[in-house]
């Protein structure tokens, strides 16, 4: 999978010990829908624009307080 490029959904923690879980956007039936790698052979995450709309739900929020 070197040089492999994904549109991914998210990416889980799980499960662990230096492994993640990537959830892949499913636009081909052939395509995976999760992948469960080495984080260490991760070379470059690429984010995309957003919408405004979506961006207002990327991100933390603080509790007042």
């Amino acid at each position: 999978m070197d040089n492999a490029r994904f549109v991914l959904s998210r990416i889980d923690a799980e499960p662990g010990l230096g492994l993640v879980t990537l959830r892949i956007v499913d636009d081909d039936d052939e395509a995976p829908d999760a992948l469960i790698i080495p984080i260490g052979t991760i070379k470059r995450i690429e984010l995309r624009k957003a919408p405004e709309e979506r961006l207002a739900r990327v991100g933390f929020s603080v509790r007042p307080g």
